[in-house]
């Protein structure tokens, strides 16, 4: 137990009162205080000792004697350290510096090389301040020490918090175990596109209008089992801000991610490369979780790279399948919609080939020659020649690619259109279709008709890098029908 002079209210008690040996007087209500303090004292983390004026060890607590292995019996009453903590040669330059704390105003800092009972030396450092006696003179000084090493890893520690927080390329947020932020970096905060303050305890939905309870699920499976082997991509959209500075649902949050996406490439959505760590108290005997260290950097133009690299080489290894293909060909006409099989995979559910009429009631306007087969789909075929022309109506996407020689994209959700059924109906196209992509087919400097590509619900809107694709198997397609000669008469 640790050993001291009950004080009441006084100054720290000299070491005579307090010697080895001696039982100095003690009421019922000072020794009260006395024990309080001593278990205070010996609760502590750090090693505490206290001098008195004449520079006697007054007290000593527990960890002084985990440090040193002196006993709080075997230091209380020696005068300063020498001899038995310190050298004897560097005893006077320690007790100096000490003691010196009493003349001066507010902590003290240093570093002593310290003797252990068994004859090591430990490193410490030391903080001093002055004891005060009633009348505010100074009557003693107690230090608090630990071992260097334990000092600086503490240092270390929280400078590495910092550091996460404010200057991390990462963003860094501490979820509690609620799942709210509890603290949120400054690179954090400026991804979500708000300020900290507005962050700190608001539920993850007011931020995230997609991809919230993919992120909730993720923290609430760390909370309970850890911390994952590896970081997970997570997708997310985020919730425009009101001017009030809340989440809300006004508004497009696509809008609000294309302006950050740099053209909105993959409609606002953004891809945030997440690892978690979940935060157990270090004070507590069981593991008591305090949420989640939750780390993302934003991936997205690395993915959307990816994604493109990956679907160019696709597509390529397609072309190059179908050229080989359409090489076994004894019709060019056949080999032409080999073409349009290959393309359709991984692309389009439907495909429709209409041809220019060179002559005849119908010249000039489109025919179907081919078509993939309505509802579950299938591979395009040729279609038995009847001269009669799609009733396309006035402002078809197909008759404009005619027109414009060039590729026309249409879609019933950006169109606004009430039913995509009669959107699809008006259109002659199959019922389920929701995106299209007309493609005009040129050979020799003349319009051989159009190639028209649909995609269902579960697809997304046909995007530029489409329709360069599906240029180029319609060029590949029109060399082929051309060379078959379907345009000319006799056909």
């Amino acid at each position: 137990m640790t050993a001291q002079r009950p004080s009441g209210s006084g100054p720290v008690p000299s070491a005579r009162s307090a010697g080895p040996g001696r039982e100095p007087p003690c009421p019922p209500p000072d020794c009260e205080d006395s024990d309080l303090l001593a278990a205070l004292l010996d609760g502590m983390d750090a090693a505490l000792c206290a001098f008195d004026a004449d520079g006697v060890v007054t007290h000593w607590n527990r960890e002084a004697e985990r440090i040193l292995g002196w006993s709080a019996e075997e230091a209380v009453g020696r005068h300063g350290f020498a001899g038995w903590a310190v050298r004897t040669a560097d005893a006077d330059e320690v007790q100096g510096r000490l003691m010196a704390a009493m003349d001066s105003p507010g902590r003290q800092v240093h570093e002593f090389a310290l003797l252990t009972k068994d004859g090591g030396r430990v490193l410490v450092r030391t903080q001093s301040a002055a004891v005060r006696g009633t009348k505010g003179e100074p009557a003693g000084v107690y230090c608090a020490f630990s071992e260097v090493h334990a000092q600086i890893d503490l240092e270390r520690s929280l400078a590495l918090s910092d550091a996460l927080f404010e200057d991390a390329a990462w963003g860094v947020v501490l979820v509690d175990a609620d799942l709210r932020p509890a603290v949120v970096g400054g690179h954090a905060a400026r991804t979500l596109g708000r300020e900290r303050a507005e962050l700190l305890g608001r539920p993850l939905g007011d931020l995230l209008s997609q991809g919230a309870e993919e992120l909730e699920s993720s923290l609430q499976h760390v909370l309970a089992e850890g911390t994952p082997p590896a970081p997970s991509d997570l997708w997310v959209t985020l919730r425009p801000a009101r001017s009030d500075g809340t989440g809300g649902t006004g508004g497009s949050p696509d809008a609000a991610g294309a302006g950050r996406d740099g053209g909105g490439r993959d409609g606002g959505r953004r891809c945030w490369r997440s690892g978690f760590v979940r935060l157990a108290s270090p004070l507590a005997e069981e593991p008591v979780p305090l949420g989640v260290a939750w780390f993302f950097q934003d991936v997205t133009e690395t993915k959307l790279l990816e994604r493109e690299s990956s679907l160019l080489r696709f597509r390529g290894n397609q072309l190059h399948r179908a050229g080989i293909s359409a090489a076994e060909c004894e019709d060019p006409a056949e080999a032409a919609t080999v073409h349009v099989d290959f393309a359709l995979a991984g692309f389009a559910d439907h495909a429709l080939l209409d041809l220019v009429a060179p002559d005849g009631p119908a010249a000039g306007r489109l025919v179907r020659a081919a078509a993939t087969p309505t509802g579950a789909g299938g591979p395009c075929s040729a279609i038995e020649p009847g001269g009669i022309p799609v009733g396309y109506p006035e402002g078809h996407p197909a008759p404009r690619a005619v027109e414009r020689t060039g590729s026309v994209r249409s879609s019933a959700i950006t169109g606004g259109a009430a039913d995509p059924r009669d959107w699809a109906r008006a259109r002659q196209w199959p019922e389920d279709s929701v995106h299209a992509l007309c493609v005009v087919l040129r050979s020799r400097g003349r319009t051989l008709g159009v190639l028209t590509f649909l995609r269902g619900a579960s697809r997304r809107p046909f995007e530029r890098q489409d329709a360069v694709y599906a240029e180029d198997v319609a060029v590949r397609t029109a060399v082929l029908l051309d060379l078959a000669g379907v345009t000319r008469p006799g056909r």
